[in-house]
C-alpha cells in the first residue's frame, strides 16, 4: 500500500467514477484501475461496487475513507510544517453563505491579508446542508447562518446572533401599518431567497401557520437583487440585519413590525472533529472569533442537524 493508492482511493471516494477521477489526477482510467484492484487484494476487501457505469461505496470502503482521510491528512500536516515551520501559510478553502461573506467577512480577510500574506483563502459559496457535508472532504472550515448546529461529526462554536427583518419601501401600504398581521401579507408580493434558506424556511412556516399561502412571491439568488427590488416598491422582503441596515439607516427600507415574527439565527464557525488545525486554519480561527464574535444566550436555541 502506497500514498499514490490512497490518493486515488480518496479521489474516486469522491467523484464516484472512474473517468473523473482518471482526469482529476492525469492518470490513465487503466492507472486508476490497477491501483483500486491492487488496495483491495491487498486488504482482501471490495471497496467499490461497480454496476455498469454507476460506482458507489462498499461498507468496508465506507470504514477504509476515514482511515485513508486520517493518514493523508497527517502526511499534509507533516508536509505543511516542514514547508512553513509554524508561520501560517498555505490555502484555505473556506464554505460560506453569500450573505457572510458579503457582511461579516471583509474585515477578517483584511486583517489575515495584512498579517498573514502567505495564506490563501478560497471561499465556496453554498448553503448549510451542502456546506456542513463538504466539511468531510473539500472544506477546512465552513461559516453558516443557521439555528444551532448539532452533529457529532462537527465542531461547532457559535459567534454571534442575527436578526432577520422583514422590510419594505417606507411608502409601502405595509410600512404605515403600526403592526402587521401575517393576513395582511396574503396578497402581497414577497421577494424571498431560494427555499432552502433558512430564514426563508422559517419565515414561511410562520405564514403556514396562521394559514396564509404564498399567493405572490419572487425569488431570487441574489439579495442585492432583492434589496433592490424592495427599494423600489415592488414587495416585502426577508433578509438578514446586517444586509439593509445601510438602506435602514438612509430611509430607503423601512422594517415592519410583523405579529408572531422574531426570527434569531446564528452565525457559526464549523469545521470536522478529526480536522487537522494547521497554523493557518488557526490563525483564521483566532481572527473569526477576535472580530466577530458576540457572546450570546444559547439556552434558548432551537438545533438542527
Amino acid at each position: 500500500m502506497d500514498i499514490k493508492q490512497l490518493q486515488t482511493f480518496r479521489k474516486l471516494a469522491q467523484e464516484l467514477s472512474f473517468t473523473r477521477t482518471a482526469e482529476a489526477l492525469s492518470y490513465a482510467a487503466s492507472t486508476v484501475t490497477v491501483q483500486i484492484q491492487s488496495l483491495e487484494e491487498e486488504l482482501r476487501q471490495p471497496l467499490f461496487e461497480r454496476r455498469g457505469k454507476t460506482v458507489t461505496l462498499t461498507e468496508p470502503g465506507i470504514q477504509f475513507s476515514l482511515y485513508a482521510e486520517k493518514v493523508l491528512a497527517l502526511l499534509d500536516e507533516a508536509k505543511a510544517v516542514l514547508a512553513h515551520g509554524e508561520h501560517p501559510a498555505g490555502m484555505l478553502i473556506i464554505g460560506a453563505l453569500d450573505t457572510l461573506c458579503a457582511y461579516r467577512m471583509p474585515p477578517v480577510i483584511n486583517r489575515l491579508h495584512e498579517r498573514y500574506p502567505n495564506i490563501e483563502l478560497v471561499f465556496r459559496a453554498g448553503v448549510c446542508p451542502d456546506l456542513t457535508r463538504a466539511l468531510a472532504q473539500e472544506l477546512d472550515a465552513a461559516l453558516v447562518l443557521d439555528l444551532q448546529l448539532s452533529d457529532e461529526q462537527l465542531v461547532v462554536e457559535v459567534l454571534r446572533e442575527e436578526e432577520i427583518l422583514i422590510v419594505a419601501n417606507k411608502k409601502h401600504p405595509l410600512s404605515l401599518k403600526e403592526i402587521v398581521g401575517p393576513q395582511d401579507l396574503k396578497d402581497v408580493m414577497l421577494l424571498m431567497t431560494r427555499p432552502t434558506c433558512r430564514y426563508r424556511q422559517l419565515f414561511t412556516y410562520l405564514l403556514a401557520e396562521h394559514g396564509v399561502p404564498l399567493n405572490r412571491k419572487m425569488e431570487f439568488d441574489s439579495i442585492e437583487a432583492i434589496k433592490q427590488c424592495a427599494i423600489s416598491g415592488l414587495g416585502v422582503a426577508v433578509l438578514p440585519q446586517m444586509a439593509v441596515a445601510a438602506e435602514i439607516e438612509k430611509g430607503l427600507l423601512q422594517p415592519l413590525n410583523l405579529e408572531g415574527h422574531s426570527t434569531k439565527l446564528y452565525t457559526q464557525v464549523v469545521f470536522h472533529k478529526d480536522k487537522w488545525i494547521s497554523p493557518a486554519l488557526r490563525v483564521f480561527l483566532d481572527e473569526i472569533r477576535d472580530l466577530l464574535k458576540v457572546e450570546v444566550s444559547l439556552d434558548i436555541m432551537g438545533s438542527v442537524l
